[in-house]
């Protein structure tokens, strides 16, 4: 693939792919990790998890990230109910919520330190 775009684009144009293609990679991997950051199941003694539940995940109900995502920000009701479409993912709110709206949280995720300062008090508060 990559060989036909630089023969049908050129250099630009297979430049301009592989870091359209790392800034998607970069976003994709960026909301995983802070769509379920510090939360864990816990594992029963003979090694079998439990069941995802809403506490699972990372929450944001602001309107923007909404809008933008198509209430991906509502993922605990996705792990909820798999087969539920995007569009009608429901807030619930007894799962944890992220302090702002996706845009914020995955710059901030790219900032590790400040990143930890902020999520990691929430991830103990969900812990108890």
């Amino acid at each position: 693939f990559a060989g036909v775009l630089l023969a049908t684009l050129g250099p630009s144009g297979l430049l301009f792919y592989l870091g359209s293609s790392w800034v998607g990679f970069t976003l994709l991997e960026a909301v995983n990790y802070l769509e379920h950051y510090g939360l864990q199941r816990q594992e029963s003694a003979d090694g079998a998890l439990e069941r995802v539940d809403i506490q699972h995940s990372w929450n944001s109900n602001y309107y923007l990230s909404r809008w933008f995502l198509f209430e991906l920000t509502r993922h605990s009701d996705h792990h909820m109910h798999a087969s539920r479409k995007y569009q009608t993912l429901r807030n619930l709110d007894d799962s944890p919520q992220l302090p702002s709206g996706y845009p914020a949280m995955i710059l901030l995720a790219l900032l590790p330190p400040i990143w930890r300062k902020v999520m990691d008090p929430k991830v103990l508060q969900v812990r108890d």
